[in-house]
């Protein structure tokens, strides 16, 4: 059995769990990825799970590059013949199915995390001739690994509409998931904090993720009620549209928000009120947003793809418009004038992170799904 991931630590932060269902089953296991340390393998290592390196741009559009990932794909699974390849992200996906249908591989199954930055509307609320040209491509290049899996494992309904509407999915080969889950025992409930109340956004920076109108709503709520504290956890990203960390300075040395990067989330949602992703993006179902729920922390998110999975307006939190501040700050507000909102939706949230995102009920879909369950 063979996982085909875009990067190395994006595979142990979302696929540990699945990692360990699968050699739990009996198979043997090993995760490709182009980025490999010597401690991460270690910690592969010790799950029982093999590490192997590809090469891969993970952006860009070279013909020569790409060339390169499928052949190397290619001898890779000639060499190993799994019985069943898994891929997830946009280049994993197509080159990494391509190959395995190439080489014979069994059971080849894709999982489609979310269509992302080429499908995603940029800051005036439309496509940019770049995305238009990564999209069109892109939609050509799925075809052909659409063609060449078996299954393709889609998380909300919009991009299974999208993906058969434009990409030539059919409905038989199409997977619902859901979420791809969190392990609920990892991320407890935690009591409702609301002194002082604090809003958190958890994301790589990119445009499309809100960043922008996250700062902007919380300049304006600050100014009403200064004790309110609002952070900002999360990388730097080389996406197209990622920010710089000039573009977040002025808020960071007027005090507006908060920003210690790249951080163990836990501690800072333990002290978070109300869990904040205003996305734009083509999400598939964010983790981030299961895990806060996980957590027992409220929810504002936009009515966007995937974003709308996570919420059931006004119980546990309020879904709101993409790129609309004044929505956003309006949302905010509530919190703030009605505090004993952030418990009742936060239980709320606990439980349909119970009902809908136990990691052990998606695996055991896609172990099904991989015929290896």
């Amino acid at each position: 059995m063979v996982l085909i991931g875009h990067a190395a630590q994006a595979t142990l932060n979302f696929r540990a769990p699945l990692l360990a269902d699968l050699v739990a089953a009996g198979w043997r296991v090993e995760v490709l990825a182009p980025d490999w340390t010597a401690a991460q393998r270690q910690r592969l290592q010790a799950m029982g799970v093999r590490a192997a390196s590809f090469p891969l741009a993970r952006t860009g559009l070279n013909p020569v590059q790409d060339l390169r990932t499928f052949m190397a794909l290619l001898r890779h699974l000639r060499r190993e013949r799994p019985q069943a390849v898994f891929t997830y992200a946009a280049k994993t996906n197509v080159w990494g199915m391509l190959a395995a249908a190439v080489a014979g591989v069994p059971r080849r199954v894709a999982m489609v995390e979310g269509l992302g930055y080429a499908f995603t509307d940029g800051a005036e609320g439309r496509r940019t001739p770049k995305q238009r040209l990564i999209g069109a491509v892109l939609t050509t290049l799925y075809r052909m690994a659409f063609a060449a899996a078996h299954r393709v494992v889609v998380l909300n309904p919009d991009d299974a509409r999208d993906l058969q509407r434009e990409c030539g999915l059919t409905g038989s080969k199409t997977v619902l998931l859901g979420g791809i889950g969190v392990p609920l025992e990892d991320w407890p409930m935690h009591p409702p904090h609301t002194h002082p109340m604090t809003f958190t956004l958890v994301a790589r920076l990119l445009r499309e993720k809100g960043v922008l109108e996250f700062l902007q709503a919380a300049r304006r709520v600050k100014a009403r009620h200064p004790a309110t504290r609002f952070w900002v956890l999360g990388p730097l990203d080389d996406n197209p549209g990622g920010l710089r960390e000039a573009d977040l300075r002025p808020w960071l040395d007027n005090g507006t928000v908060e920003w210690p990067g790249a951080v163990d989330v836990k501690p800072w949602l333990a002290q978070t009120s109300v869990f904040v992703l205003p996305s734009s993006y083509r999400e598939g179902v964010p983790r981030s947003t299961q895990e806060a729920m996980a957590m027992g922390r409220p929810v504002i998110t936009t009515d966007a793809p995937g974003c709308r999975e996570t919420v059931v307006e006004g119980v546990n939190g309020f879904l709101v418009p993409p790129r609309d501040v004044e929505a956003l700050q309006r949302a905010m507000l509530r919190f703030i004038e009605e505090p004993e909102l952030v418990e009742r939706m936060g239980q709320e949230s606990r439980r349909l992170a119970e009902e809908r995102f136990d990691v052990r009920q998606a695996n055991a879909i896609l172990l099904k799904t991989m015929g290896l369950g």
